[in-house]
C-alpha cells in the first residue's frame, strides 16, 4: 500500500454482469475492467464521487 494518502488503490470485486450501464461508464473511467482488477488513483472530489456511487462494487484499500 502506498504511503502517499492522496492516492487510492482501489479493487473491482463484483462483475459488471446485469449492473447498470451508468455504473459500467464509472468503473471504466476509474480504469477497471475485470474482477480482481486494480486501479491507483489520486484522491480528488471528482474520484471520491465515482467511488460513492460504485462503493457496493469495489473495495478501496
Amino acid at each position: 500500500m502506498n504511503s502517499d494518502k492522496s492516492t487510492l488503490k482501489i479493487r473491482l470485486v463484483k462483475s459488471l454482469i446485469g449492473k447498470r450501464e451508468e455504473h459500467r461508464r464509472i468503473l471504466a473511467g476509474l480504469g477497471l475492467r475485470k474482477v480482481n482488477s486494480v486501479a491507483v488513483l489520486q484522491n480528488n472530489p471528482s474520484v471520491s464521487g465515482m467511488i460513492n456511487k460504485v462503493a457496493y462494487m469495489i473495495k478501496v484499500e
